[in-house]
């Protein structure tokens, strides 16, 4: 597996371009200027269902698997792991506590808390089978990802409403009030789906095991025809196990990987190789960063709450609001001045960014 991780090194520009094209649509769909006037695609489906926005979150996870097997990080010890997973963890529950710190009720779940126990499932899997030849690591990781999501499916089927299904349950079982606080019934990043989202992240270990293996067009072909086989039983899996983020369905397992494996695909042919690297600059900026990125618009958008300026007639209101009403409420209709907001703040992010990394300065994990 050394030959493979070094063989991979020097072609992980598709890799920064699908992490930072994903970061970046996390930024935008998560801070509109106005939440009450935002296009459907930009929000994630009530319950049942997919929008673009449901996609976001699930390539994470799968960018997560791929990534395990390839450069340095594929020979990393269980400590190391164990730390890296600790430090993501520590990350979301200090966001989770800002500003506030309020210990009684500090919400547990979280992404970078599923990121992290996804993380450590998986790389501790690859640990353990790495020295196996690459068709019994992948034979082993698909078994695995089966045996998961038809456990999760026959575990939570019946009731699926948010606060009925067994997660849920769980949840309030295991965290009691420290859960997602516009609920405190139930969380969209909770302990047994949980389970599901680790599928997703085997299903990206099996795509960079096969897609970075070796030059020629083959593993290309292979990945987008094993993405085309997960789209078909995913989506004929969501005629009795529908679609949804929420509970991290199984259906949105297979549907969400299968993308995700076209459009690492997609940026693998059009990045790699040389090719097309000026166009790729602006997103690998922002992939070589994701958890920085994370971290810090997560306390950008608190912080601008946390701010209050006057708003006349003697009320205050949130900075974040002030600067919507006042610099981009009056330029278009109301719908595209929102979106105009949420590009401004990721313009200004990756101002940050850029100036990171020209002194080549990253947040590891």
């Amino acid at each position: 597996m050394e030959s493979l991780a070094k063989a991979a090194e020097s072609r992980l520009v598709s890799l920064d371009v699908f992490r930072g094209a994903t970061m970046a649509a996390m930024v935008i769909v998560n801070n509109p200027g106005d939440w009450s006037t935002v296009y459907a695609p930009l929000l994630h489906a009530p319950w049942h269902g997919l929008t673009p926005t449901d996609l976001i979150f699930p390539f994470f996870l799968f960018i997560v698997g791929v990534a395990i097997p390839l450069g340095r990080r594929s020979a990393a010890t269980a400590a190391t792991i164990a730390r890296r997973s600790s430090v993501i963890f520590g990350l979301g529950l200090l966001l989770a506590l800002y500003p506030r710190f309020d210990l009684a009720t500090v919400r547990i779940p979280g992404v970078l808390q599923r990121i992290a126990v996804c993380y450590l499932v998986v790389a501790l899997f690859y640990r353990w089978r790495s020295a196996h030849d690459l068709h019994v690591i992948v034979r082993d990781a698909l078994l695995a990802t089966t045996v998961v999501l038809i456990a999760y499916w026959l575990m939570i089927r019946g009731d699926l409403t948010p606060d009925g299904n067994v997660g849920a349950a769980i949840d309030r079982a295991v965290f009691g009030e420290h859960l997602w606080r516009q609920s405190r019934t139930w969380d969209p990043e909770g302990l047994f789906s949980t389970l599901p989202a680790i599928g997703t992240t085997l299903l990206g270990l099996v795509a960079g095991l096969l897609l970075f293996r070796s030059p020629g067009e083959r593993r290309v072909r292979e990945v987008t025809v094993g993405a085309a086989i997960l789209l078909a039983m995913g989506l004929a899996w969501a005629t009795v196990f529908p679609l949804n983020k929420n509970l991290w369905t199984s259906s949105y397992v297979l549907v969400t990987a299968g993308l995700a494996a076209l459009a690492l695909c997609a940026t693998h042919l059009a990045f790699d190789g040389g090719r097309a690297r000026r166009l790729a600059r602006p997103f690998v900026i922002l992939g070589r960063n994701a958890l920085l990125l994370f971290v810090v618009s997560g306390f950008l958008v608190k912080t601008m709450l946390l701010v209050r300026i006057d708003g006349g007639g003697g009320e205050t209101v949130a900075l974040s609001r002030w600067i919507y009403l006042a610099w981009f409420a009056p330029l278009a209709s109301p719908k595209n001045a929102s979106l105009l907001y949420a590009c401004a703040n990721l313009a200004v992010l990756f101002l940050l960014l850029w100036w990171l990394d020209r002194r080549r300065w990253y947040l590891r994990a």
